[in-house]
This record gives C-alpha cells, structure tokens and sequence, in this order.
C-alpha cells in the first residue's frame, strides 16, 4: 500500500485572492459535522444582482448576500456544501458564474450534504492516515498499492498530485477494493463520467406533493427507494405533512413553503396534515 507520512502539499493556487476572504460555518444536521469553508471570491460587477428561486437552474453555483460561501444547487434542490477551497476547485477553475440569491432564499433551500472531489483529478489522504486514494464515482476511494502504481496513474509528478482531506471530511466518502494493478483505474474516464457533480452524485429531479387546502395532490404517489420527495402548499393557509407514526414530517409550512425529504426505504408511508386532520395521503416506497 501507498504510504505518505509526512505528505505536504506543494500546490499553489494562483486563482485565489486576498480580495474577500470567506469564512462560513454550515450546520449539517444531516452529517452531524460543522463544514468550515475557507475559499476566496473576486467580487464582480453584477455581484449584487440578485436571482429568485424560480430562476435557479440544477446545475448552478449559489451564495447569499451575506454569508459568501458557494453552493452547488442539485437536480434534487437541494444545496450541496464544498467544505473547502480544493475540493471546490477540482471542479470549477473560477467564480465567475456563481448566482447571488436572497439570504431568505439560500436559507429556504435545504442543505443535502457535501460535494466531494472530482474523480480522476487528484489523489487524496487524510492527516491520521497516511495511506493514499484514487477517487470514484460518488466518493469512493479506492487505496493505491505502490509508487509504481500511481506512476503509471498520474505520471511522474504524482507525488504533486495529492490533497490532505481533513479528517473531519473523509467520512464523506465511502471506502472501495484496494487498487491492484493500474489498468484497474483509468482518471481520464472517471473525470469524464463525472461531467457534473449530480452525475457523479447520481442526483435525480424530486418528485412533488402538492398541499391544497383540503387534500394532497396526488394522494398516493409511487416511486423508486432513494427519491426525494417535495412537499410544497399550494394553499391559503398553513398545513402539514405528518407522518402517522410521527417518524418524520414536513414542520408547519405556510403558503408558498416546501420542504423535501429523501425516501430511501421500501415501504409504505402514511401521512396527514396536523391542522386538517381530514388530509391524509400516502407514499409507496418500492
């Protein structure tokens, strides 16, 4: 196995900037982990127009008035979080395209997880481990067996080419078969299959709910084990989605609020609305 001990990375990035140093602290409640966000931005001429919510596209590269960390807004609208510059920048060479949005808007769109690096660009190990990783699809790391190995992957500047993650991070990624030999890895194709981060995330469209005001639309809906469902009030007053077994629920929505949740167990899934109880709907997990 490839081993770095006292790996120190020799990567400058010239892109970077003393212009606007951001420092964000993103509360995952999801990973149970605080990402601290160091990555600096150039300010540019239109960086105060702001874009509503129904402009955003899957795809685009997001940040609120206030807090300048960048997010990548996910075909399943959720907002994926870069937990630092390196990461972010083994898949954008810039932030010339980043969308400014309302403070109230960034916070109304959930946060689903972290983005993890580009596979076929870089190497990575961990502080606390010094064994070195290619990356795949959606995460998975896979250890290099040897020098050699890595030579014939990355050429004879590999040993440039390798990104301490912090520990705190490396549970984002899930752990594949140790490398063999190199022609069990090819980066020019992982990169290429990774065209974007809900590719390589294997993100898909939500599915909606709509919350009228005396029913649910539609009532029973079926679907595949890991969609994400979006529940969103179509009505004049506030109701619920609320689970019968009280397991998970949408929180009380108003008028125009929605709230999207992951399915990831077959099941069946009843619910009803907190203030009517009259509503009820049901969700076929298969």
């Amino acid at each position: 196995m490839l081993y770095f001990p006292s790996f120190t990375s020799l990567i400058t990035r010239t892109l970077m900037t003393k212009t606007t140093t951001l420092l964000s602290a993103t509360v995952l409640a999801m990973l149970g982990l605080v990402a601290m966000t160091f990555v600096s931005v150039v300010p540019s001429a239109n960086a105060q127009t702001l874009v509503g919510l129904t402009d955003l596209e899957s795809g685009d590269l997001i940040r609120g008035e206030s807090y300048s960390a960048v997010y990548y807004y996910g075909l399943d609208g959720f907002r994926y979080v870069f937990p630092n510059d390196k990461t972010y920048f083994t898949w954008y060479e810039d932030f010339d395209d980043v969308k400014w949005i309302s403070d109230g808007d960034l916070a109304d769109i959930q946060i689903g997880g972290n983005v993890t690096y580009k596979p076929g660009v870089k190497m990575i190990k961990i502080n606390s481990d010094p064994t070195v990783y290619v990356i795949g699809e959606g995460g998975e790391i896979m250890g290099i067996p040897s020098e050699e190995v890595a030579e014939d992957l990355y050429g004879s500047t590999w040993n440039q080419q390798i990104d301490d993650v912090p520990d705190g991070f490396f549970s984002n990624y899930t752990m594949g078969s140790d490398l063999e030999m190199a022609s069990q890895y090819d980066p020019d194709a992982e990169e290429a299959d990774a065209f974007s981060i809900d590719a390589d995330k294997g993100l898909q469209m939500y599915l909606t709910v709509s919350i009228q005001d005396n029913s649910y639309s539609p009532s029973t809906l079926e679907l595949d084990a890991g969609r994400a469902v979006r529940f969103v009030n179509d009505g004049d007053t506030k109701h619920t989605a609320s689970a019968d077994d009280g397991s998970w629920g949408t929180g009380t929505l108003n008028p125009g609020e929605n709230f999207t949740r992951y399915f990831d167990e077959e099941d069946s899934y009843d619910f009803h609305c907190a203030y009517h109880d009259s509503m009820t709907g049901t969700l076929i997990v298969e």
